[in-house]
């Protein structure tokens, strides 16, 4: 487990897994994490879910790609979400990052900010890696502003490039380097 203030990060259950099915057919909480891939994530059978775990969990080289399930502290924890990091360039010492928290009750209560402080944190100490970056489309606002308080910085918008709900965003670019970064 990797622990924060809030929220502890942890290797992902098949229980864990199944989770997803309930928010990834809730068209908001599908449309927030998934932006212009909501399409391909949301209206995703159970049968589905259960027969991604194996290719999408347990075969995971995390060389390259890590996923951790992201529960609250405290004596009851409760799993509310998913962080995860891809694209790992060795060489680079640089990958990207994703989050999204499942369940409406833990958001805007800092819960995401945390579970994403934990994961940049340990990318920077435990892997040595030197940047980190991400994207999301510019009407997800509160996890801009999320992202924000990590220490992130808008590096780029690519103008147009995200469409939902019958309409165009811009995707945003953010990036993080190990200096910047304050946990």
């Amino acid at each position: 487990m990797i622990t924060g203030q809030k929220v502890e990060l942890r290797p992902v259950s098949l229980e864990d897994f199944k989770r997803n099915y309930l928010w990834r057919n809730d068209e908001e909480t599908a449309k927030l994490e998934a932006g212009t891939g909501f399409f391909r994530h949301s209206n995703v059978p159970l049968e589905k879910i259960e027969a991604d775990y194996e290719e999408s969990i347990l075969k995971l080289d995390k060389r390259e790609v890590g996923v951790f399930s992201v529960y609250t502290t405290g004596e009851n924890p409760k799993h509310i979400g998913v962080v995860s990091y891809r694209e790992l360039n060795i060489i680079s010492r640089r990958c990207t990052v994703g989050i999204g928290i499942g369940l409406k009750e833990y958001w805007g209560k800092g819960f995401g900010t945390d579970a994403m402080k934990t994961l940049i944190h340990f990318l920077f100490q435990s892997m040595n890696l030197k940047r980190i970056q991400l994207d999301t489309w510019n009407g997800n606002t509160r996890a801009i502003r999320s992202y924000e308080k990590c220490g992130f910085e808008i590096e780029g918008r690519l103008r147009n490039n995200a469409y939902i709900d019958g309409k165009y965003y811009d995707t945003i670019v953010m990036g993080l380097l190990k200096e910047e970064f304050q946990y």
